[in-house]
């Protein structure tokens, strides 16, 4: 697992050129306020607004998600402890006025930055 990469992924970088290209401007990889050991893969500060891009198998996407035979039940303890503190962060930067956009790895980029894009601008129609 420490193998596995956790930042960069293909998904992301693919959303975030075409946010690039739209003309936004984000930050990557930024700690969660005040949660430690835990990072929203795009922020942009001024509007509040955190993006995930979630694994189909690491965050137990219902369409996608597979469960490992070998060593059954520590896998499915390991991914149900994954998908509470997705829960967890989403809740707690909502709580503090955040908007929390997730989306799973096998959204069509476009269609992510689209929304991405359409949620950035109307928080800065409402300011």
């Amino acid at each position: 697992m420490s193998r596995q990469g956790s930042r960069d992924t293909a998904p992301e970088i693919a959303v975030r050129r075409l946010l690039h290209s739209a003309g936004l401007r984000y930050r990557v990889n930024v700690p969660v306020p005040g949660m430690p050991r835990r990072t929203i893969d795009i922020v942009f500060g001024r509007a509040k607004i955190a993006i995930f891009l979630d694994g189909c198998f690491w965050h137990g996407c219902p369409t996608h998600a597979t469960h490992p035979k070998a060593n059954a039940e520590w896998w499915r303890a390991k991914l149900d402890k994954n998908i509470a503190r997705d829960r967890e962060t989403t809740a707690h930067l909502q709580a503090e006025g955040w908007t929390v956009l997730r989306y799973w790895e096998h959204e069509e980029p476009r269609v992510v930055a689209e929304e991405v894009r359409s949620a950035v601008l109307r928080h800065l129609a409402e300011k």
